[in-house]
């Protein structure tokens, strides 16, 4: 099965394109984005309005790559979004729009956005 034909992907798909519809980053104000694989988190803040990312990060990151993390993916998902804010912080981003990309808000995108904001970033 890849991800055409897999049914729980077609539905995820559906929703980020309806959530996608209502949600706009801009330079003042970015998208936070997060993706999520079976190992991985990824999240990245993108300027919709020039189609650039802003600020990156993922658990392959240098900065968490060999790190020990209590908590398995789910604390890995809140040191990704513990990074993403300091990192935003650091270029003057203070204020983002939350993108769960499909995603229910439970577990460790929840963690990410948690960490997030606990880091200063307003959304």
């Amino acid at each position: 099965m890849n991800r055409r034909t897999n049914p729980k992907v077609k539905a995820r798909f559906r929703r980020k394109l309806r959530i996608r519809k209502k949600i706009r980053g801009t330079a003042e104000r970015p998208r936070l984005s997060v993706f999520r694989s079976n190992r991985h988190i990824f999240a990245q803040l993108i300027d919709d309005d020039k189609g650039v990312t802003l600020v990156a990060t993922s658990s392959f990151s240098k900065e968490l790559t060999g790190k020990k993390v209590e908590g398995g993916k789910k604390g890995m998902a809140h040191e990704v979004g513990a990074l993403l804010a300091q990192k935003a912080k650091a270029k003057g981003i203070e204020q983002v729009v939350f993108d769960r990309g499909g995603y229910l808000y439970h577990g460790r995108v929840k963690a990410l956005a948690d960490a997030a904001r606990e880091e200063g970033l307003v959304f």
